[in-house]
């Protein structure tokens, strides 16, 4: 059986040279340039066809979205609850009435949280009438009801600069999270609890914990500029034969037959849990 003859290198150069471009026939890599300009012009009509389609799909998905709310909104059908002073490391709370660099940063948090609320910065909202469900579906601009800040009680930091913590009384400001378009029932409110009795004894401000509609509903960042949340301060006296010990808590949103607080799937739906220590 022969063996292949091996082309010489020099032949192989020279043939791969005429097929890179033939001189006697004009054509480049095995086309003319007629051939190339036709396989050319049909890739630049098959993919200027493709964006083409592309853009018109998202043009017609985009006209159905709306720049101020959200298509989809069936996910979230009830709020969660959301605290402040939020600790860094869990829902923890831990302090010495007597040490004020020990609540130096929940106080700190408290007033950066607050500020938002002062009279200054609410110089354009407006005054609602409680207890009534503030629609403005036929108002381009919306409004954002007032919330004044003495509905906060003694946890409004204006009478105690420290909120309650050199006193053994600390607060903790408890909101609603934003939905757009929630409208509750009923006269929802936040009831803390303890989970041992005789622990603390809980305040709140508002009275009752109670949560007016006339904050309701929020149409959205966009439309809704100036719209601030209504907030629940929960202002806990710690017993004495308490301190020391790990007191936990667990608030809820109750009195709206529409707002959830047991969800197993989400364990912040309509409640939050958190604990206090206090020594002295």
């Amino acid at each position: 059986m022969s063996k292949e003859t091996k082309k010489p290198f020099r032949q192989s150069m020279a043939e791969w040279r005429q097929f890179v471009y033939n001189p006697s026939s004009g054509e480049f890599l095995g086309r003319t340039a007629k051939s190339w300009g036709l396989i050319l012009l049909f890739y630049l009509v098959f993919y200027g066809f493709l964006a083409a389609l592309f853009t018109f799909t998202m043009w017609v998905m985009l006209q159905t979205l709306s720049s101020d709310i959200p298509k989809y909104r069936d996910r979230i059908s009830s709020p969660g609850l959301m605290i402040s002073p939020k600790p860094d490391t869990a829902l923890e709370f831990y302090f010495n009435k007597s040490d004020a660099q020990s609540y130096a940063e929940y106080v700190s948090t408290l007033r950066k949280f607050l500020e938002s609320y002062d009279d200054s910065k609410q110089s354009q909202n407006i005054n609602c009438t409680p207890g009534r469900i503030f629609d403005q579906n036929d108002v381009a601009v919306k409004k954002a009801c007032r919330f004044n800040l003495s509905e906060l009680g003694q946890c409004s930091g204006k009478e105690d600069k420290t909120f309650g913590y050199s006193k053994g009384t600390p607060c903790v400001l408890v909101k609603v999270n934003r939905i757009i378009g929630l409208k509750p029932e009923g006269e929802p409110r936040i009831q803390c609890t303890p989970k041992e009795e005789g622990t603390v004894e809980i305040n709140y401000f508002p009275p009752e914990g109670l949560i007016d509609l006339m904050y309701f509903p929020y149409y959205g960042k966009s439309l809704h500029a100036h719209y601030l949340q209504p907030l629940v301060a929960v202002q806990l006296a710690i017993h004495s034969n308490s301190t020391k010990e790990e007191i936990a808590i667990e608030c809820k949103i109750l009195g709206s037959p529409n707002l959830k607080n047991e969800d197993d799937r989400d364990k912040f739906l309509g409640r939050i849990a958190f604990k206090v220590q206090m020594t002295e």
